[in-house]
């Protein structure tokens, strides 16, 4: 209770007033969303506990707070009326009256033929998924193609990490990724569009994550020496501000799928802030206390990896729907099968690990008596 205490409260209150502000049906709406973006985003969570793992305790509480905010308010409901705003050429305010004011009965344009928020936010979608696409197809290769002591799925990962030997093989798969995404899938129109947002999602991931890595390596190094070569070292300052940045990108590129999953819902952006915001955010944000409290991810090892297959699918299902519709459905049983299934071959393999434990323990002969003295 003491980490779900918060989620339970701020899920309670934002019911209530889901109920006031609409009645029985936004209730029922708010609930819904909430219960679809903790499905989708569980692989977050996990992928938030194992990079919060690295951090210094005072950023870790930044971010379980100001990282909270930006989440709930930034890319939940501010994140979509920016993209209408920046593509649509609408200045915010404009944004904000087209998406509390839709048009009747669900029509995607007003009477004058003008479009809605909901068909501005959706013709935005091929550059936005192509950028989150890319961002998390890159995260994906990284983790896959490095060696590892332990593997998940060892059949296919212990070939994909001796490839990674070969030096930006990440870089080039991805860019491959997205070539193909523009040529094949992409509407002829958005193909320019959805390669310029695809290398800038490549390019923002490269500079987060290099300059996080430059940092903490050189505090490492300053810190290792004060502190002696067994000390455990944590991202602090710069580093950890950089880790930061690169854990509210990857929220981002987790939560859009979320966003544009909503409007099969409602398109009122209360009702998404109340769902997705804060219901979905806050639960996604205690799972991430309690896997790093708990210490769930040393005691479960295929979770991380689980956790990063779910977003390679993720990847690949954003990419796809720059042309296809996926239903958001699917892409949240993909992410919670990989993570059930890493779950479920983590317990296997301690009760393994526990059954030869104690088995070697049985084989151990028995000390020899000392000889009883004579005389």
């Amino acid at each position: 209770m003491r980490i779900f205490g918060l989620s339970i409260i701020v899920t309670v209150l934002s019911l209530l007033a889901a109920l006031v502000y609409g009645g029985p049906t936004a209730l029922l709406l708010c609930a819904i969303l909430g219960v679809l973006e903790v499905s989708l985003s569980f692989d977050n969570a996990v992928i938030n506990a194992s990079i919060l793992q690295r951090m210094s305790e005072f950023w870790q509480r930044i971010f379980l707070t100001v990282g909270v905010v930006i989440a709930v308010f930034g890319m939940r409901l501010v994140f979509p009326l920016a993209i209408v705003w920046i593509t649509a050429g609408l200045n915010p305010v404009r944004a904000f009256d087209l998406a509390m004011n839709p048009p009747a009965d669900g029509a995607l344009t007003f009477a004058d033929g003008s479009p809605s928020y909901e068909k501005l936010l959706t013709d935005a979608h091929p550059q936005i998924a192509a950028f989150g696409g890319a961002f998390l197809l890159l995260l994906f290769f990284n983790f896959i193609l490095e060696e590892r002591e332990v593997t998940w799925l060892g059949w296919i990962e212990r070939p994909l990490a001796k490839l990674g030997k070969l030096d930006m093989l990440a870089v080039v798969l991805t860019l491959g990724g997205i070539v193909i995404a523009a040529e094949f899938i992409a509407a002829d129109d958005d193909r320019s569009t959805v390669l310029l947002a695809g290398i800038l999602g490549v390019m923002t991931y490269i500079l987060v994550d290099g300059l996080g890595s430059l940092f903490h390596a050189e505090e490492h190094a300053e810190e290792q020496a004060a502190a002696g070569p067994s000390a455990v070292i944590k991202a602090t300052g710069k580093a950890a501000f950089f880790l930061f940045l690169y854990l509210e990108v990857l929220d981002a590129s987790f939560s859009f799928d979320g966003v544009i999953g909503a409007f099969a819902i409602t398109s009122d952006p209360i009702l998404i802030a109340l769902g997705l915001g804060l219901i979905g955010a806050m639960f996604v944000r205690s799972i991430t206390v309690y896997l790093v409290r708990k210490g769930t991810l040393s005691e479960y090892v295929y979770l991380e990896h689980g956790a990063f297959w779910a977003i390679g699918a993720l990847a690949v299902i954003l990419l796809i729907t720059i042309g296809v519709h996926v239903n958001e459905v699917i892409s949240g049983l993909v992410g919670v099968a990989f993570i059930g299934a890493a779950f479920i071959t983590s317990v296997i393999r301690n009760r393994r690990e526990k059954a030869e434990s104690d088995e070697d323990e049985d084989d151990e002969p028995a000390g020899l008596e000392e000889p009883t003295p004579v005389g």
